[in-house]
């Protein structure tokens, strides 16, 4: 057996009513941190806890909602019997099982299909059960796990308010993605793996290099010989369809090149500024 070493020297923690961020390239190790957070996989060294309490700890986890990245859920079951079942694991009272429920099947857009066998249920809706689920509970911590995996970008922004309001609402927020701009428009804070250790963790705001310029100019009608030639300019040029983009960093710099491309005759369609993105920052930490 030949071992792999899935996570080394993971760090982070998450403050009480945050959306935080867990984002990495495949195999970064977030599923498998996610995974000793709940309790599923014991690691080899260092612990992990919720709300204070080291787990694996059942008291702790009965005020979580999990919902992991492929939700496996028996085909001969309804979206109703599977959610009824997890609420009553998490000591739901009969009472409230059925009434909760529909309530969390409504709020994830399947209550149309609450007795259908969910063999016959799309992927997309498989995911929504599996976030009513992680829902009926009523739990102050969800830790997601690709929410929205295998969603259609009506489903990504429905799953994307349902989150915002579950923050209103006093919850924390854990949630992994290979969505960057869900998490840029979601996460107060957010934590970038890169092969199983930390590279990046802290607030947004702090981790994006806002003061650095950059300016995006589109241009028009550049030939082979023309673009050939932008590269002396000592720019990042490539071509969008019929359209040119050349980035510039710096105002000063900006306004050279500009005075060179107009030189030349080129066509300047537009001239954007634009600051650091998390893609950006994702690409440079977790990738370059």
């Amino acid at each position: 057996m030949r071992w792999v070493t899935a996570v080394r020297d993971v760090s982070f923690d998450v403050q009480r009513g945050d959306i935080f961020g867990f984002v990495g390239p495949n195999g970064a190790g977030k599923t498998s941190t996610l995974k000793v957070l709940m309790g599923l996989v014991a690691p080899t060294s260092g612990t992990a806890s919720i709300f204070g309490v080291r787990v694996p700890n059942v008291r702790a986890l009965q005020q979580v909602g999990f919902l992991p990245e492929n939700p496996y859920i028996y085909p001969y079951l309804t979206p109703t019997e599977f959610v009824e079942m997890c609420g009553s694991l998490s000591g739901l009272s009969r009472r409230a099982l059925r009434s909760r429920t529909r309530q969390v099947l409504g709020k994830v857009g399947i209550l149309y299909a609450a007795d259908r066998p969910v063999r016959k249920l799309s992927k997309g809706m498989l995911q929504r059960a599996g976030l009513a689920a992680a829902l009926v509970s009523d739990p102050e911590l969800l830790v997601l796990d690709e929410p929205m995996s295998g969603l259609d970008p009506v489903g990504r922004k429905e799953v994307r308010d349902i989150m915002l309001e579950e923050r209103r609402a006093g919850r924390t927020i854990l949630f992994s993605t290979h969505i960057l701009s869900d998490v840029e428009t979601l996460c107060d804070r957010v934590t970038i793996l890169r092969k199983g250790e930390v590279v990046v963790t802290g607030h947004l705001d702090q981790l994006l290099r806002r003061d650095l310029a950059v300016t995006d100019i589109f241009l028009a009608g550049v030939d082979g010989e023309r673009f050939a030639s932008l590269h002396k300019l000592n720019v990042v040029a490539e071509r969008q369809g019929s359209r040119v983009v050349v980035s510039v960093e710096g105002t000063e710099r900006l306004q050279q090149v500009l005075a060179q491309l107009l030189s030349q005759e080129i066509q300047v369609l537009e001239v954007s500024p634009r600051q650091e993105t998390l893609e950006d920052l994702f690409v440079r930490e977790a990738i370059g």
